[in-house]
């Protein structure tokens, strides 16, 4: 009888153990379960909390400019290439333009060869020394300064317009920039030359 009584006595223990460990587990259960989100939440926060969106939008663009500027050294891009070889000819060619309207060109001969033979030809025989000075070197002289300063001209147009391209090598800027200057110069004299700003053309009485 005793023994029974025993164990009644530990199965009752035994079911009862099961019982508040079974609801020791439901209760953990729930209680992570209803604070996971919470702490989730709480976790994104502090993270969102601690990084400035605008800083990361600029990193972002930053990072997708280097990943541009990577992919097109990689890849050699024939776009890039051929912008910048017509930039540099572009420069050389200023530079050169500016040189010839200094030195003066095989055209501007030749115009110049043209007036004086115009000039004797309307004043053979009837022109006064005044006319034949006018007729047969002043316009010659003129024309020569004409076709000097067209040159200049298009020596600075084609210099300010590599100036004015973006990412440009420093030696191509370094050239434009030059073509610009010695252009500009022969521009001022070729100027200074077609209206006798610099040296009038002769008179009889001299």
């Amino acid at each position: 009888m005793d023994t029974k009584t025993t164990e009644s006595a530990e199965t009752i223990d035994k079911t009862a153990t099961t019982a508040a460990t079974a609801t020791t587990a439901k209760t953990a259960t729930t209680e992570e379960t209803a604070a996971g989100p919470d702490s989730e939440t709480t976790g994104h926060a502090a993270v969102d909390d601690g990084a400035d969106p605008i800083d990361e939008l600029r990193d972002d663009e930053h990072d997708g400019d280097d990943e541009d500027d990577d992919e097109d050294a990689a890849s050699g891009r024939p776009e890039a290439t051929g912008a910048g070889v017509g930039a540099a000819a572009a420069a050389v060619v200023s530079a050169a333009l500016s040189v010839v309207a200094l030195t003066g060109t095989w055209t501007g001969k030749v115009v110049a060869e043209r007036e004086t033979l115009v000039g004797q030809i309307k004043t053979s025989g009837t022109g006064t020394p005044a006319q034949q000075i006018s007729e047969i070197y002043g316009d010659a002289w003129h024309s020569t300064a004409l076709v000097n300063g067209v040159f200049a001209l298009l020596a600075v147009i084609v210099a300010v317009l590599v100036l004015t391209l973006p990412r440009r090598p420093v030696w191509v800027r370094a050239i434009a920039v030059a073509g610009a200057v010695l252009g500009g110069i022969g521009l001022f004299l070729s100027v200074g030359t077609y209206f006798d700003l610099f040296l009038s053309l002769p008179t009889t009485g001299s």
